[in-house]
């Protein structure tokens, strides 16, 4: 008695959490593999075999705490994030400085921030100059300069300057927050694989359930075999024929993926997004802002009849001075480097890929693209032929028109990003087709492309018309990832199979509407999530291939060479700990020790430089 007593005990001990997660399947009329298990070592005790059988529950238990332990590293990963909040800042207040809690900081009041002190909340720089260390947010391994009116973001590290930051949101809601926030949501998500295992599972384990149950009574009823030692072999193999390790080979790669990813700048919204960048056969770049700096200047302004270009600069910055479009921001910029006094505007106009009009001292004013200024007609031959000149020498060419009355031409120019002609070689390596899209003339994006190597150019588009641009590669290559800024390019994010918001860091839209999230404005995060993802996807089929094996290995050696229990239970629950583990240690451990690495590499030749620069 006790015996039997301390038999149930184990079985209690062993299979209590597995019974209640099998009772819970079963009452969404599904079978998973904890009922499979509790099942086996049922069927083991019924037959005399309490010992096996609760060799089995414990072992079954063990490895769930090891899958827990693992998968849990992979999310506390990014959880552990949340230390890099301060508990403490001090703040201006009443014309004094103040000690207080994060939480209490109000947006709008001034933060003070001390060399080697993490900055408390999201804000912007109103005093002081230093360098910080952005790796939580952006995955930069060199720290970034930060000047007055710079935007600085909670977690990241002051090195050297004291500055002061005024708060722009609670310490309750700062990027941080909602890149940990998005991550964990991306890690519940599942990719097409994992669905199609879990409900591989549920038909997989009913089917096991059926073929044990004729197993059983057949052999047995032709007098192939006793009944006793048929039981048992079929116990053996509901154990070994158990999918454990197949369906938790991809959840487990993936969550370890997506910290990975996080923790270097890139965030996934799931794992059916790292699967889908892996398929992509050709990325569409809009110009601006990816493979070119973002920020055009004014190269030549050629002012038509009298006008002086001081003044036509003045006339078309102040119709311009209310666009956020950059080439209208540097036009504004130019005429503020020579201090020339903008006017007020009133009946302000944009029109997105177009122009704008407005009405400058009273006079209304037109500036924009051929195609909106001249409304099919022909320019004048001398306005056409210095257009076509400055076009040549890769400008873009706004036109400024008062009435019927030419005002002249004003170029601009964007600078090609150093490290994009390298990331297109990269593509092109891995027979990845690159397309770039543009609302800039023809001859302009030419040029660039012919620089960069884009195998495809689709100039002069409008915003809705890049949808279209993205559905005829698709049609032509097959799966088609878009980057863009995430704000402008939403709606060619959304038509694209992966929308990639690239220079992202702390903005809302690009957050919701991107299926990939690049914090940082450096374009080697492109090829990073390229390779995470194809070595994730590699990960995610060595697991399910070996998984296959064990259990065919199992299943073979169970009717073969009479596997005992605890040995079948053993290779079944080792081949689910180590699936896991080769997830996190392939995708999340080892990453993170190389990323750490070049992190401190970084660091030491950014002290060694502040050392070694020359006083003034």
């Amino acid at each position: 008695m006790v015996i039997l007593g301390l038999n149930v005990l184990s079985y209690v001990a062993g299979g209590y959490y597995g019974l209640i997660e099998g009772l819970k399947s079963l009452r969404e009329r599904r079978v998973d593999v904890d009922l499979l298990m509790v099942l086996a070592a049922l069927g083991a005790a019924t037959i005399g075999e309490w010992r096996e059988g609760a060799i089995l529950l414990f072992l079954f238990s063990l490895s769930n705490v090891l899958q827990d332990y693992a998968i849990g590293r992979s999310r506390q990963a990014i959880r552990g994030l949340l230390k890099l909040y301060p508990a403490e800042a001090r703040v201006r207040r009443n014309g004094r400085i103040e000690t207080i809690s994060v939480s209490e900081i109000r947006v709008g009041e001034t933060v003070l921030i001390q060399p080697g002190e993490r900055i408390p909340v999201d804000g912007i720089v109103v005093a002081g100059q230093s360098t910080l260390d952005q790796s939580p947010i952006t995955g930069e391994s060199m720290p970034v300069e930060k000047n007055v009116n710079d935007r600085v973001f909670a977690g990241t590290l002051n090195q050297q300057g004291t500055l002061d930051v005024q708060a722009t949101a609670p310490a309750t809601d700062t990027v941080l927050s909602r890149i940990i926030k998005m991550v964990e949501e991306a890690q519940d998500s599942k990719a097409p694989t994992e669905r199609f295992l879990d409900l591989f599972e549920q038909r997989y384990a009913l089917l096991i359930i059926v073929a044990v149950l004729l197993f059983i009574f057949i052999p047995p009823l032709l007098g192939l075999v006793d009944f006793e030692s048929n039981f048992y072999r079929a116990m053996v193999l509901m154990t070994v024929a158990s999918p454990c390790a197949l369906v938790i080979s991809t959840p487990a790669s993936f969550i370890s993926a997506i910290a990975s990813a996080a923790r270097n700048g890139v965030l996934f919204k799931g794992g059916a997004y790292i699967e889908g960048l892996a398929a992509v056969r050709a990325i569409a770049f809009d110009k601006t802002g990816t493979l070119t700096a973002g920020k055009p200047a004014v190269t030549a302004l050629s002012p038509c009849d009298e006008l002086e270009e001081d003044e036509l600069l003045r006339i078309v910055a102040s119709a311009e001075m209310r666009s956020e479009h950059p080439l209208a921001r540097a036009i504004v910029e130019a005429a503020q480097q020579r201090n020339l006094t903008l006017s007020e505007v009133v009946d302000f106009e944009a029109f997105p890929g177009r122009g704008v009009q407005a009405r400058v001292d009273g006079d209304l004013i037109r500036v924009g693209n051929a195609a909106f200024m001249t409304d099919g007609e022909a320019l004048p031959a001398p306005m056409q032929a210095e257009k076509e000149r400055l076009e040549a020498l890769g400008n873009t060419v706004m036109m400024a028109k008062h009435g019927d009355r030419w005002l002249g031409l004003i170029a601009l120019a964007d600078q090609i990003r150093p490290e994009a002609k390298a990331l297109i070689d990269r593509l092109h390596d891995k027979n990845i087709k690159v397309a770039m899209l543009t609302g800039d003339n023809p001859q302009v994006a030419h040029n660039i492309a012919h620089q960069l190597g884009v195998d495809d150019v689709y100039a002069g588009l409008l915003p809705e018309d890049k949808v279209s641009v993205i559905r005829n590669l698709q049609a032509k290559f097959g799966p088609v990832a878009m980057v863009g800024d995430g704000v402008n390019d939403a709606p060619a994010l959304v038509a694209a199979d992966i929308g990639i918001a690239m220079g992202a860091a702390g903005t809302d839209v690009a957050l919701e509407t991107a299926d990939l999230v690049l914090m940082g404005d450096r374009l080697p995060l492109i090829d990073f999530a390229i390779e995470l993802s194809k070595k994730a996807r590699q990960v995610v089929w060595h697991n399910i291939t070996f998984s296959i094996a064990v259990i065919v290995l199992l299943v073979i050696s169970a009717f073969l060479v009479n596997l005992p229990l605890p040995l079948g239970v053993l290779g079944h629950e080792g081949s689910t700990v180590i699936v896991v583990l080769n997830g996190l240690i392939r995708l999340l451990l080892v990453p993170e020790i190389q990323r750490r690495r070049k992190l401190q590499s970084s660091n030491a030749g950014s002290m060694y430089q502040s050392a070694t620069r020359p006083s003034s």
